[in-house]
């Protein structure tokens, strides 16, 4: 037996993904260089490890095994690679967060410099939406979660972050805006949503019906991206985080449509599961952001102070 650290990586994302395709996305390799390793590794058995049915690959039984001893193997890799730092006294270790799709505007700066300083730390970041998130806390998968609304039913505790403003917005155009009033906006133009889920659709839903608008058309979208994207293109009005509005702000691509009740003000929170014992890293982690959460935040948002 020849195979390579590379093979049993790639192998193991294969029967993780079940696809070809998708295993070299994850591994930013070409499909053709994933294949041909692939063919490698499975010349080295005699038993087959995948099976291609009606043009979908199946991973056998034997290759199942193979895949769990893989996964055994690179795991033994990394707590050695682990070990040798740690013994050059650097800080060593995984930290997993799932991050709600706004907070993918704040946790990049949230966790750069500590990043940097610590090389021996590899990160893994989600980004979905609040119900996916809260299901990651609750199974454990993950060690820290970053929400604007906190989970009622999970004891939790949590490092506030920063002020998160939701605000009416328009195209540049403003749909006519300037000619309807405010409950027309809501009730005879189209409004864009968020998917069921997301806290940003459960913050407009309770928006709306506190005001008793009757709303009549809309859209839903599964991405903030998506969401803004919409509206610059005139395809209604939309409440959303100022926080991932702000070139679009700057280039009139946007605009805020003032209206009584906004902004909705939340609170971005890092939490983290009570009864969780932390790494060493994870306390680290917590200690540096307590120390530069507040020169974070100046340094790259204090431009929402303007809105």
């Amino acid at each position: 037996m020849n195979y390579t650290l590379h093979q049993l990586k790639i192998f193991l994302q294969i029967a993780e993904s079940k696809s070809i395709t998708k295993a070299s996305e994850e591994l930013y390799l070409t499909q053709p260089a994933v294949s041909i390793q692939l063919k490698n590794f499975q010349d080295q058995f005699s038993i087959p490890l995948t099976e291609v049915v009606g043009r979908k690959l199946y991973v056998t039984d034997f290759g199942k095994e193979i895949a769990v001893a893989a996964k055994r193997i690179l795991q033994e890799v990394d707590a050695i690679n682990y070990k040798i730092l740690s013994y050059k006294g650097e800080l060593v270790g995984k930290l997993k967060f799932s991050v709600v799709s706004t907070g993918k505007y704040v946790m990049p700066y949230m966790i750069s410099n500590f990043s940097h300083q610590n090389k021996g730390v590899d990160l893994v970041i989600d980004v979905t939406n609040k119900s996916q998130v809260i299901e990651s806390l609750e199974l454990n998968t993950v060690d820290f979660a970053m929400v604007s609304v906190l989970p009622k039913k999970l004891k939790v505790e949590r490092i506030e972050l920063m002020q998160n403003k939701l605000y009416l917005i328009a195209g540049k155009n403003g749909l006519g805006s300037k000619t309807l009033s405010r409950k027309k906006i809501f009730e005879q133009s189209q409004l864009i949503y968020r998917e069921a889920g997301s806290a940003t659709r459960a913050a407009m839903e309770n928006f709306i019906t506190k005001k008793k608008f009757e709303v009549r058309k809309k859209i839903e979208l599964t991405s903030n991206e998506a969401v803004k994207q919409a509206v610059i293109a005139g395809l209604g009005f939309s409440i959303m985080p100022i926080i991932g509005l702000k070139n679009e702000l700057k280039n009139k691509d946007v605009q805020i449509i003032p209206i009584k009740g906004l902004p909705i003000e939340t609170k971005w929170n890092l939490i983290w599961l009570k009864s969780k014992k932390l790494s060493p890293t994870a306390l680290a982690f917590l200690d540096y952001l307590e120390e530069e959460k507040n020169q974070v935040i100046e340094d790259n948002f204090s431009w929402i102070d303007a809105y």
